[in-house]
């Protein structure tokens, strides 16, 4: 009996461990269940409790708003309140699209974020001109080739497809694909295609491209410089920049996942209740190679711009010489301003220790040792990987494909191969040693850069991984270019890219201006900053009274002579970098508050500068609220500041003199009151 009782213990306690076995498969199998179908949920739970790598430090009070040295540095600018973003149709235009078109155009967008934005209201354009249904155009960086998710089509990668076909319905006629024949037509290649060259004139697709649409119903356009419709079009095409702008700053939108992780990462930004700035290095490789600024590293990475501008001068993109004087270049104005300057400026322009300073741009040329000095002078200097997760990052790329990182095997040289087969071969007397074998490649030695700038004049053929890393950037930019939009104060580095054309910073530039005129942004004369650094190179960090006030009348010059700058060099390459007068209108009774009654030539500039601005309708003007009648001139008020005392690190400890200290208080004074009675006169 015993013996019997001890067997069916035995079996029970089997089945007890068979049973927890199976509740614990079963558990786990819920479990992943649950996490392949509540993304949602999953995120929300994990960003409530995710501890983050920033940390804000906060060592000043923060100023009231009301307080004019705030209104100094954070706006709004009264003097462009006036302005209000008006893209709706003004003189003769159809309300609607024809019901029969004369074909089908579909385009091939390649290039990075900037120019992919700048290429799209081009093409909306284009088919508006020559009355065509229009593909939803097919951005190259984000095809499947990519190793990208297969979630996602190529434009939907990065835009809001229903949006953008829904914003266009009154303008042109959109479909997202070809027609079954014509699909067919394309993949054995018998569509007609055109190569579009950068700026290309309405007269090149009226008589171009026009014909051989009406004859095959079917044309391809491949654009590759961004941009394929020259910026500045005659006044009887005016109504065509207001759809450039309808298209940009309406129908563009980013895709639902995107503008979600923008939105919350704005949010987290915006938490400790103070206002940030938003800056864009513009610091790529191409933009440096163009430029001719190698030597402003001085280290390997002068090495691997010289590379770059070697491969550029031999394909056409770069006319000048390899060897540039990058010190002269930089003096001229045409290299970026490194991050340290910019800290510079705006420490002496006022800026606290403690701004919060959000860095934006997919690619920083030089890594964060560029970026030390900037955090050595402001102490909240983040970007998006500091306020966000990897997991959050992931989700936004939807499902992608592990890529196994396969490393072909080199073959031995035949020599070595000969020789080893006759060592096996030569019998049984005393033989030599076999020859040693060839030295090991290691990864590193392959994909590094010491290993193709050595070895080949050509740039090293893209591996998967990179081409996925690619089409990664266009969504990292796409996160930066919401928060540099939205930011309350916005500094660019450089506002030109690796083909002398208006960058990222500048298309950011150009939605500010159209949004919210008002904002600050500084446009910073590169060759004038230049200047004044050089001035004080041997005492850069402790600048005198003089030099401080120099910098701040060059930075509040920038405000106003910036606008008259983009409207004189980039609007003639891209309208969206300057989209004023013909997207804007100003609010009646208020023109004395943009351009007063004063017949300066900086007032005849700034008017230049933003040309005939057309009155807006009334039901704009209803719905402006209305704002503060102070007489006060903003922009024009020099509070002084000790964050702005000409001692741009903090003082690790002691008594430190502060720059500056020679000047009594009378001439601080009379400085101050020189300075607002020029600023007066702007």
């Amino acid at each position: 009996m015993k013996g019997e009782a001890k067997m069916v213990f035995k079996s029970r306690m089997k089945w007890v461990g068979l049973l927890g076995l199976v509740l614990s498969a079963f558990s786990l199998f819920v479990h992943f269940l649950l996490a392949r179908y509540t993304e949602d949920g999953i995120s929300d739970y994990q960003s409530s409790v995710t501890i983050f790598s920033w940390r804000p430090i906060f060592e000043n009070t923060d100023r009231p708003r009301t307080s004019p040295l705030y209104r100094k540095l954070w706006g709004p600018i009264r003097r462009y309140e006036p302005l209000n973003p008006d893209a709706n149709p003004r003189g003769y235009y159809a309300a609607a699209p024809p019901l029969q078109t004369n074909g089908y155009i579909f385009v091939r967008i390649q290039g990075g974020f900037h120019e992919i934005r700048n290429s799209i209201p081009d093409v909306v354009v284009v088919a508006r001109l020559l009355n065509a249904t229009l593909v939803i155009p097919e951005i190259q960086s984000t095809t499947s080739s990519k190793g990208i998710s297969s979630e996602f089509k190529s434009f939907a990668y990065l835009y809001n497809e229903d949006q953008f076909m829904i914003a266009l319905t009154k303008d042109v006629k959109i479909v997202k694909t070809l027609p079954k024949n014509l699909k067919g037509a394309r993949k054995k290649k018998e569509i007609p295609m055109f190569r579009v060259p950068h700026s290309a004139s309405p007269y090149f697709y009226l008589h171009n491209v026009l014909p051989v649409l009406n004859k095959h119903s079917v044309v391809e356009l491949v654009v590759s410089d961004g941009g394929c419709l020259q910026a500045v079009l005659p006044p009887n095409l005016e109504e065509y920049q207001r759809l450039r702008c309808r298209v940009a700053f309406h129908a563009l939108r980013f895709r639902q996942e995107v503008q979600e992780f923008a939105t919350r990462i704005l949010y987290r930004l915006r938490a400790p209740g103070r206002p940030f700035i938003a800056f864009d290095p513009g610091m790529t490789r191409d933009a440096l190679a163009y430029h001719g600024c190698a030597e402003l590293f001085q280290d390997v990475h002068t090495e691997l711009i010289q590379h770059k501008r070697s491969w550029m001068r031999k394909r056409g993109i770069v006319k000048g010489n390899l060897s540039v004087d990058s010190a002269k270049q930089r003096l001229n104005g045409s290299c970026p301003l490194m991050p340290e300057e910019v800290g510079i400026l705006l420490r002496a322009y006022g800026y606290s220790s403690d701004t919060i300073i959000y860095v934006s741009g997919g690619e920083v040329f030089g890594g964060q040792r560029t970026l030390l000095p900037l955090h050595g002078m402001f102490d909240n200097v983040v970007d998006r990987t500091s306020l966000s997760t990897s997991w959050e990052l992931n989700r936004i790329y939807g499902r992608e494909v592990n890529i196994a990182t396969y490393i072909p095997r080199i073959p031995p040289f035949l020599q070595e191969e000969k020789k080893l087969e006759e060592w096996k071969n030569s019998g049984p007397r005393p033989r030599p040693l076999p020859p040693p074998p060839a030295r090991p490649k290691y990864p590193y030695n392959i994909e590094g850069w010491w290993g193709w700038v050595a070895e080949s004049d050509n740039e090293p053929d893209s591996t998967v991984m990179e081409l996925r890393t690619n089409a990664h950037k266009l969504l990292w930019e796409a996160i930066d270019y919401v928060i540099c939009v939205e930011a309350d104060v916005f500094i660019p580095g450089f506002d030109r890219d690796g083909k002398g054309h208006p960058n990222f910073a500048s298309l950011v530039m150009g939605h500010r201006l159209y949004q919210s005129a008002a904002s600050i942004t500084y446009r910073p004369d590169r060759k004038e900053v230049a200047k004044l650094l050089e001035e004080t190179r041997d005492h850069l960090y402790r600048a005198n009274r003089t030099w401080l006030t120099s910098v701040r009348r060059l930075l509040r010059k920038s405000l106003f002579d910036g606008l008259t700058e983009a409207y004189a060099k980039s609007k003639p390459l891209s309208f969206l970098s300057h989209p004023v007068p013909e997207c804007t209108c100003l609010r009646s009774n208020l023109n004395e508050t943009l351009f007063p009654g004063s017949s300066s030539p900086s007032q005849a500039q700034a008017q230049a500068a933003l040309g005939h601005v057309h009155h807006c309708p009334a039901w704009i003007e209803n719905a402006s609220i209305s704002r503060s009648r102070d007489k006060d001139n903003d922009e024009e008020i020099d509070e002084d500041d000790s964050t702005s005392s000409g001692l741009f690190f903090r003082p690790s400890g002691g008594n430190h003199e502060v720059g500056g200290g020679e000047i009594n208080n009378k001439e601080e004074a009379q400085l101050e009151d020189q300075e607002e009675l020029e600023g007066a006169e702007r």
